[in-house]
């Protein structure tokens, strides 16, 4: 069973939060990884004014992925910060990019699952996690999130990220806050969630 981690991360929490997911779909026996990154779409001014470029020298060894490389997966997690509640830009072109797979139905009874950030706690964590399953549906996809069996989910006592529809991490008004290890514990529990029904549709 082959799995995709394909995210875009400008300050690097939803890279954190990746490398999470990876961690626990890699925990699955005979689950083969694999992390991708959509392109930047911003231009080099603009990340250096925003003081992006400091953080993105720690994933920009990552390869970028092309629409095609997709279809070589049983299973595919998408990671994308929110950007008005919605999926970032470049995410969004990255999926107007796949009208050709999506015609071949290249996509079609694969496992897709989604996590996200935003800078407050009520962000658009939710809408924007089913924004990309939209997409994901038109793919002809399989639908899985972050089931209440990750109980980590349900506590009040602290503030926190990750529901029932995907792992996410609040990064705080001025990015300095990076995912606890409560919200990466359900990134990995996604990953593994993921890597298991792949494997199971595999197998049949």
């Amino acid at each position: 069973m082959r799995l995709l981690i394909l995210y875009y991360s400008q300050f690097g929490h939803i890279h954190r939060m990746a490398e999470a997911e990876a961690q626990g779909a890699r925990s699955v026996p005979g689950a083969e990884v694999v992390i991708r990154r959509v392109p930047e779409t911003l231009p080099a001014d603009v990340l250096e004014k925003t003081g992006a470029v400091e953080f993105q020298k720690e994933f920009s060894k990552i390869p970028i992925c092309t629409p095609r490389e997709m279809t070589e997966f049983d299973a595919i997690i998408f990671g994308t910060p929110t950007r008005f509640g919605n999926m970032c830009g470049q995410m969004r072109q990255f999926f107007d990019a796949t009208g050709g797979i999506w015609k071949a139905g290249a996509l079609v009874g694969k496992v897709g699952s989604v996590f996200t950030s935003s800078g407050t706690q009520h962000g658009g964590q939710e809408s924007t996690i089913l924004s990309v399953h939209t997409t994901l549906l038109h793919h002809g996809m399989i639908i899985a999130g972050l089931p209440y069996a990750f109980a980590e989910q349900t506590r009040t006592d602290q503030v926190m990220g990750c529901s029932p529809y995907g792992a996410s991490t609040i990064a705080g008004n001025d990015g300095k806050r990076w995912p606890t290890e409560q919200e990466l514990a359900g990134a990995r529990y996604q990953g593994r969630y993921v890597a298991e029904i792949a494997t199971k549709l595999v197998r049949k």
